[in-house]
């Protein structure tokens, strides 16, 4: 599912559902969906300006004899082939002169900030968070392409940082654009030139539709996006699902909501995890590591102030396969009872077997007011 986006939202008629009317005068509320470049990367240029067109790959502690994954590497990296989530000693045999820097969380989130505090000082801007990297700003403007290079310019003036923007009758048309427009470019695909632009691109390539998702739509006879626009949503219903098969109908057309919506994102759950340098067997460690790991996850639950309703342990065994074990609880914030359960889940891991990496997962109970139809952008599994 797509945050943010209502499946409930019917399809557009071209323009009808973005009109607004003040004082007489009709303008366009546009939907822009603004991407930093190479975030993480460019925040770490501008700290060391000599790393100025090298390839850059960030992930763990910046080693790569040690245990770790790719966060994000630079353009020039990724012109090797890193990418996210790739084994850093990988990545470093890909690219053997690159630089490999440790992750720096509060340098980025300190960047971020600024760069959405800039966007909402956007004249009639209304702004969704995305992510760190990433936003949604809606605007009322009879001119989306100067609005978006303004936006552009003012983010560059501010940080030193380069973003690109789609613009969109939708969210997701919106989204789908900025992959068009990077780097530092500006894209526009709406009703009317959707099918043109994207018609013949694999529905891999939409948002929210990955590489499983687009297996079993091949196997339905669908493999392009106009493939998907012009199913029937009642069709994909016994593949997907009464909501899930008209959805990703919707997402072939690039229809859904146009609403850019502001309200601040209140997290499900928090979690942690380790990836242990040495494989871990003996049961005394993996209890050790899941006590760590509940301790660590205890403390941004109880900041949070909201009870514990669920947790999920990760467990990625040796050499590379991982399975989850969840359960539900009643709402606590009993430190020694989440410890007691997260044990209990601890116990269905296979005796003996070589484990590399242990996470941890809490849900929290939602507020009242919170976002509950949104999910999280970052964390999780």
């Amino acid at each position: 599912m797509i945050p943010g986006v209502n499946q409930a939202t019917p399809r557009p008629d071209a323009f009808s559902v973005v009109l607004r009317h003040t004082g007489g005068v009709s303008g366009i509320r546009w939907v822009l969906h603004v991407d930093l470049d190479q975030f993480i990367a460019a925040v770490e240029v501008l700290r060391r300006p000599e790393l100025a067109g090298r390839p850059i790959i960030i992930g763990g502690r910046g080693d790569p004899t040690e245990r770790a994954v790719v966060s994000t590497a630079s353009y020039e990296a990724r012109a090797f082939g890193v990418g996210s989530g790739m084994p850093l000693r990988i990545a470093a045999r890909k690219v053997p002169d690159a630089v490999i820097l440790p992750v720096d969380q509060d340098a980025y989130l300190a960047a971020s900030e600024t760069v959405m505090a800039t966007l909402r000082e956007r004249p009639g801007a209304t702004v969704q968070v995305l992510g760190w990297d990433e936003a949604f700003v809606g605007v009322e403007t009879e001119n989306p392409e100067a609005y978006a290079r303004q936006v552009h310019d003012a983010v560059l003036e501010r940080t030193g940082l380069h973003c690109s923007v789609g613009i969109g009758d939708t969210l997701v048309r919106a989204k789908v654009a900025t992959g068009f427009a990077k780097p530092a470019g500006v894209f526009r695909l709406t009703a009317d030139n959707w099918l043109d632009v994207m018609g013949s691109c694999p529905t891999r390539d939409l948002w929210g539709v990955g590489s499983k998702v687009s297996g079993r739509l091949a196997k339905l006879g669908i493999n392009t996006v106009a493939e998907l626009a012009a199913s029937d949503p009642v069709g994909l219903v016994p593949e997907f699902g009464p909501k899930m098969g008209p959805w990703y109908v919707e997402l072939g057309r690039g229809d859904g909501t146009s609403v850019v919506d502001d309200t601040p994102w209140v997290a499900r759950g928090h979690s942690r995890e380790t990836t242990f340098q040495r494989d871990l067997t003996d049961p005394a460690e993996v209890e050790a590591a899941v006590r760590n790991l509940t301790a660590q996850v205890l403390a941004d639950v109880l900041a949070e102030g909201r009870p514990v309703v669920g947790l999920t342990l990760k467990i990625r065994y040796s050499p590379f396969v991982t399975t989850t074990r969840a359960r539900k609880m009643p709402a606590t914030s009993d430190g020694s009872e989440v410890l007691a359960r997260a044990l209990d889940l601890a116990a269905e891991i296979e005796e003996g077997r070589p484990i590399r990496l242990l996470g941890l997962r809490a849900e929290m109970a939602m507020p009242d007011d919170s976002r509950k139809g949104h999910t999280p952008i970052r964390g999780g599994w």
